[in-house]
């Protein structure tokens, strides 16, 4: 059984699901979701000999607001690496799914000698991606996300957006209320969701270039088939920025991949974690 435990990380207190002993292995999760997004995933990690820790991002309750306040790029990914000496490990295999595999990259990028290998979930590296029309469309949130009214707008409703969302990144999937109740529950306490927004509202065209740096490490990327905004040739157009072992590994799907086919996910993950 997994157990929620808290480490101090960059100043801040992060929460963290936990399960399994052995090599670790951090999951981190994106928008709009929080730790339990791997939830069906972690239990199989841990059955196969690992240590599988799925931490909440910087200021999604229960964890921490940061105390620099920031939501970058750059500082996500510091967290990911501070939670692994926090967990007093020199290493960990990083998952990443949507604004995680961003935090697994920067720190990837960052400090290379912490990373084992680097798994990243329906997020191309960014030297892969071309501003077609497909991917300008599906990222037009960034721009709707960056309104003063927001947070009005997905609290309305019950959080009605949030469900939305899950539809439209994942169209081949009929999410029932359950898929989304822990992440609006989340939201639902003070600064979670404004701290959700934040990496949005932090994004500036100088992340392009910090995520288009080289990866040194052994990699996978995880595309779904039914992805509206990417397709599998923006993953194999990033291969020249790996300079070690690289795999895209089709995976069936949207964006919520880890979550519409969890049977299926679990084995691929599992048989890169096998991987000498």
């Amino acid at each position: 059984m997994s157990t929620l435990a808290f480490a101090q990380v960059n100043g801040f207190k992060q929460a963290y699901l936990e399960e399994g002993l052995g090599p670790l292995v951090i999951l981190v999760h994106g928008f709009p979701d929080t730790a339990h997004t791997w939830d069906k995933i972690r239990p199989a990690i841990a059955a196969a000999g690992f240590r599988a820790v799925t931490p909440f991002l910087r200021g999604h309750f229960p964890s921490e607001p940061a105390p620099d306040g920031k939501q970058t790029i750059e500082a996500i990914g510091s967290d990911v690496l501070a939670l692994i000496d926090a967990l007093g490990e020199e290493q960990a295999v990083l998952i990443g799914h949507d604004w995680g595999a961003a935090a697994v990259f920067a720190a990837t990028m960052s400090d290379p000698a912490k990373v084992k290998k680097l798994i990243t979930v329906a997020i191309p590296h960014a030297s892969g991606v071309i501003p077609w029309p497909r991917i300008l469309w599906g990222a037009r949130h960034f721009l709707r996300f960056q309104l003063p009214d927001t947070e009005k707008m997905i609290r309305a409703n019950d959080f009605a957006h949030i469900d939305e969302l899950l539809r439209r990144w994942s169209p081949r999937w009929n999410p029932g209320p359950e898929e989304s109740a822990d992440v609006k529950e989340c939201y639902r306490h003070p600064g979670s969701l404004e701290a959700a927004l934040g990496h949005y509202r932090a994004m500036r065209p100088r992340d392009v270039a910090t995520l288009s740096r080289p990866i040194t490490v052994p990699a996978w990327a995880i595309s779904g088939d039914h992805d509206p905004a990417t397709r599998h040739i923006d993953f194999h157009r990033a291969r020249p920025a790996y300079r070690a072992s690289y795999e895209v590994v089709k995976h069936p799907g949207g964006h919520f991949l880890h979550r519409e086919y969890p049977g299926i996910f679990e084995r691929e993950i599992v048989r890169i974690l096998k991987v000498a």
